[in-house]
């Protein structure tokens, strides 16, 4: 089946009750038949649910949806895309050791990676997206994975995965791809060398800015070896289990399910991931309106006199355009930055005026939305970092991030002109 189809038919199929639309499976836990049969479930003997914290029939749906769009062995959802990029790397790093990832990314990631992941013991390396060779660089015996994202947030590159995923396994370590602003259907890194793929279900794949969720997806195709004990080593907590030897090529995902979500508890709520079913189902539509829209946005945005630079790998005059020509089928979802001018203010007041000014497009902090929105990235989601690290992220004072929307073109463009007009008055 094609992706359209697969985001509508995969993981389901109408139970004894014949509804067409996937149940939510509101409850926190399942009986067994017996003794032996609970027994066997918690030893992993046999599939099925215990406890909704580990598994449910609802996000068992959501999850086989999301593994056949990306084309994985095994995916494991969270309650947030937070909750799904700290699992990737605790499934793959202990005290003392590192990874090597990109420094474009999402604010939040690179908050979690600068000082969270440094107080656990896990030490985050920044390379330098645009020159792979920086990432060799900065690998020793201890790194465990490279990281980076398909198209950056907010800045809009695009990563060559390919040539990340040839530096990772040539060091027989893998590479995690956050593929939430590209989703499947501009991108499915497996097919370029990348291991394991993150998303944040809340953004393009939910689509609708009404649900938290995140997701985990393996790819199957990592040979794990002894620099991950984790993985290959006996667990006492399943009675000497190895993962890699007794789960075959879904070893990754299932031990982020049994042991990190079991642990952790970062489940995502059923009603939750019934509602980001809705949201995959539409998922083609809206991102091929967002991209349709999000060329003209950014044409109109670098030919007027009041934005200083538009960075969207759309255009055929951007540095990324080739990158996404190869990953990204020519198109870099509704994501872009652009600086704002005026002769009267500076860049960053400028960019709180034009914002303030804007009557239809929403100010927040989330991207994805079938709604268009608008952030200025220094003041919220980057906020934490250092001057230092806002420079390494490409965020600069007077960057806008707009997340075009699906709205009619001649609206979203109206409020953009009528913004830009008002620096002047």
């Amino acid at each position: 089946m094609k992706l359209e189809t697969i985001a509508l038919h995969a993981g389901y199929t109408p139970d004894s009750t014949k509804s067409v639309a996937v149940p939510i499976y509101q409850t926190t836990s399942y009986s067994f038949d017996d003794t032996q049969y609970g027994a066997d479930l918690f030893a992993l003997r046999k599939p099925g649910n215990i406890y909704t914290r580990i598994t449910n029939p609802t996000l068992s749906v959501l999850e086989e949806r999301i593994n056949a769009l990306e084309g994985g062995v095994g995916a494991v959802s969270f309650a947030s895309g937070a909750a799904a990029i700290t699992t990737a790397v605790q499934n793959l790093c202990e005290v003392g050791q590192n990874i090597v990832s990109a420094s474009t990314l999402y604010g939040g990631t690179a908050t979690l990676f600068a000082h969270t992941f440094r107080r656990l013991g896990i030490e985050v390396r920044f390379a330098d997206a645009d020159k792979p060779e920086t990432f060799k660089s900065l690998i020793d015996e201890n790194t465990r994975a490279i990281y980076c994202e398909t198209i950056g947030n907010p800045l809009g590159n695009i990563t060559d995965i390919a040539a990340l995923a040839e530096i990772a396994h040539q060091n027989e370590i893998p590479l995690v791809v956050d593929n939430t602003v590209a989703s499947p259907f501009l991108c499915r890194p497996f097919e370029f060398g990348a291991d394991i793929v993150v998303h944040s279900l809340t953004k393009y794949l939910g689509g609708h800015g009404t649900s938290l969720g995140g997701i985990i997806v393996d790819s199957g195709n990592f040979a794990w070896n002894k620099k991950f004990a984790m993985l290959t080593e006996p667990d006492i907590t399943y009675h000497g289990i190895s993962y890699a030897k007794d789960c075959g090529k879904a070893a990754y995902a299932v031990r982020a399910r049994v042991s990190i979500l079991r642990d952790t508890g970062a489940a995502l709520s059923p009603f939750n991931a019934f509602l980001i079913l809705q949201g995959v189902e539409n998922c083609a539509l809206r991102m091929e309106r967002t991209c349709e829209n999000a060329i003209k946005v950014a044409e109109f945005l670098s030919k007027h006199k009041n934005v200083a630079w538009v960075n969207y790998a759309g255009l055929s005059s951007n540095k990324y355009h080739n990158l996404a020509e190869k990953y990204t089928k020519g198109k870099a979802a509704g994501i872009m930055t652009f600086g704002v001018k005026s002769s009267k203010l500076s860049g960053k007041a400028a960019g709180a005026l034009f914002q303030d000014s804007l009557k239809l497009i929403v100010r927040l902090v989330n991207i994805g939305d079938s709604k268009s929105l608008v952030c200025h990235p220094a003041s919220t989601t980057h906020s934490q970092l250092s001057d230092e690290e806002l420079l390494a992220a490409g965020v600069s004072p007077d960057m806008i991030r707009l997340s075009v929307g699906v709205e009619h073109i001649d609206d979203i463009i109206a409020d953009l002109n009528q913004a830009l007009e008002a620096l002047d008055k």
